[in-house]
């Protein structure tokens, strides 16, 4: 997983001063669907060349990061309300979603309505999974998409800050591979801890949506 991500990343800082601001909408568009590319490997690298070599601005780059993830939450929405929680929850595993994911995420959908969403957006498994019963229960499109780009635009904001922290501070980048790999470890961690405390847990105690 690794070596893949060092791969990817190694093609994506030789490709985004050809791509710019669209190759940020379409991977962070891909990232928001079920393809784990994750943000942290996107946005940070591009906030801090912008801030490093004028690459690209860093509110561009946030823009363009949330407006990815709102084409990529959109598409899950609408494909969730087309083809319905029968088809979804008989097909999903296929493409990773089993039935425990999506009947949590209809729990943390049902109690919690537009804050879910726009606070799903800066949480792991649930960012990815909350277009889902948000287009079964088909919750107003204009709320949906105004909660996840609110959402995500302060998720962006934070990856980026982080871009610009690490321009700002060069003494980061040394030692830069045992570095990166204890923040990747430490993000992980925290990102985990806050889906337990704020996702799992609490979703298991609600009761299921109505049929």
């Amino acid at each position: 997983m690794a070596e893949l991500l060092q791969h990817f990343s190694a093609w994506y800082l030789g490709e985004l001063a050809h791509g710019g601001y669209w190759l940020i909408v379409a991977l962070m568009a891909i990232e928001s669907t079920l393809v784990p590319i994750p943000s942290e490997v996107v946005i940070p690298p591009a906030a801090y060349l912008a801030h490093t070599q004028g690459l690209l601005s860093v509110p561009g780059i946030v823009v363009a990061g949330a407006t990815g993830c709102l084409i990529g939450a959109m598409l899950m929405y609408a494909a969730s309300r087309l083809l319905g929680r029968p088809f979804l929850l008989r097909y999903g595993p296929y493409f990773g979603i089993s039935r425990a994911k999506i009947e949590l995420a209809e729990r943390w959908a049902a109690h919690y309505g537009r804050l879910g969403v726009f606070f799903s957006r800066v949480l792991p498994v649930i960012r990815h999974l909350i277009g889902i019963p948000a287009g079964i229960v088909r919750f107003d499109p204009k709320q949906y998409a105004l909660a996840t780009f609110a959402g995500s635009f302060i998720w962006c904001s934070v990856l980026a800050a982080l871009g610009v922290e690490v321009g700002r501070n060069q003494a980061l980048l040394i030692g830069s591979i045992h570095r990166a790999t204890a923040l990747v470890l430490a993000v992980t961690l925290v990102l985990v801890a806050l889906y337990y405390w704020f996702v799992h847990r609490p979703a298991r105690r609600l009761p299921p949506p109505p049929a």
